[in-house]
This record gives structure tokens, sequence and C-alpha cells, in this order.
């Protein structure tokens, strides 16, 4: 079984359990508050596996399973199967504290502030994805198809803006700091796709 089909089943048992028992939602969510104070950074890993409702749940996980198996196809292709699939699994992870991290510093004394959910790992996957393969056509809404790396600019800028103009229930930072580490972790796992991206951008431009 796929590294990426095990986080999908393990990540909705998890939630499911959350969905119908506050405290374990409440031990397991990220809360920079108590993760500095109390010295509960296990909050940085744990969040990534609960999810505010059904659709959170469901859009994280779809999308995790859409961009998430070929990710690991390439890990796996790289490192040979025993090694490919640990090296995902462990950058999947870092790249759930990686969104979390920040929020921690910045909210550090808020006790009102705490996030749940692995949007920041899967957009990392999703930076991933990009990185990979530039000119793949990805859908905006699920419905315009663009070229999948003016989808990552457009990501990144509306998730910058909201995060300063639109604070709500959506951790828009995760979803940055996450991307932004799907693309470092990348090249520091697998340097060559920084030239690899380089021709496929150049080369293989659609007109």
């Amino acid at each position: 079984m796929s590294i990426t089909v095990v986080l999908i089943l393990v990540t909705c048992v998890i939630s499911f359990w959350a969905f119908n028992n506050q405290e374990v939602f409440y031990k397991l969510k990220h809360y920079p508050y108590l993760e500095l104070k109390n010295k509960e950074f296990g909050r940085l890993v744990t969040s990534g596996f609960v999810h505010g409702d059904f659709l959170h749940l469901f859009l994280n996980m779809f999308v995790l399973y859409e961009f998430g198996l070929l990710v690991e196809n390439f890990f796996i292709a790289s490192f040979g199967m025993a090694l490919g699939k640990p090296v995902f699994l462990v950058a999947y992870l870092i790249m759930i504290c990686a969104g979390d991290i920040p929020t921690m510093f910045k909210y550090r004394d808020n006790q009102r502030f705490s996030s749940v959910g692995a949007s920041g790992a899967v957009s990392g996957i999703v930076f991933m994805f990009i990185l990979l393969n530039p000119w793949s056509m990805l859908g905006i809404f699920g419905i315009i198809p663009i070229p999948a790396v003016l989808f990552g600019v457009l990501y990144i800028w509306y998730s910058t803006w909201a995060a300063r103009n639109n604070p709500g229930f959506i951790d828009h930072e995760a979803h940055i700091y996450g991307a932004l580490s799907g693309i470092i972790l990348l090249i520091i796992i697998q340097p060559s796709v920084v030239k690899s991206f380089i021709e496929k951008l150049i080369y293989g431009l659609p007109f």
C-alpha cells in the first residue's frame, strides 16, 4: 500500500475520532500558546491529522490523493521502494511542522489562536508536483484549466493577500510556508530537480 493512502486513512480515522471527542481535538490541535509555554511541540505534527469538519477533511484528502501518489512515485523512482517511501513520509511530516512553526512564534502569546488540518503539508505536496511538472494543467476551482506554474504563483499571491487582509478560521500562513517547505525539501532531497524545472519551464513553453 502506498504511503499516500496510509496517510489518508490515518488522517481520516484520527479526524473522525476528534469530530466526536472534543478532548482529543483540543489535545491534538496546533495551539502556539501551549506549544511554547508547556513545550507541547508534538502538536506541530498531530495538528495535521485533525480537521475542522468533514468538508475540510474531504478537500485536503482529495488533493493529497490526486498529487500525493504522483509525488510519492517520483520518490520511489529516485530512491527505490525501500528508501523512497520513508523519505516521502518524513518529508510530509516535516511539511506539517513547517506550516505551523511560523504561527507558533507569531501567536505564542495569543491564547485564542489555534488551527488544524493537513493543508500545509498538502500545499507542500502540490508545489513539489509543480516543481516536477510546471506545465501540467491544473484547475482553478476544479474548472478553469491553467498551467501548474501559474497556479502556483496565484496560490502564493492569494494566500499572502488573505493572510494579511482576511484573517479568520483559515490558516493561510500554513499554506504559504507549507508550499515553500515543499519546494525547499524537494530541492534538498533531489537537487537535480532545479535544472529539470528550468529546462521544462523554458523548453516546454506551450507556444
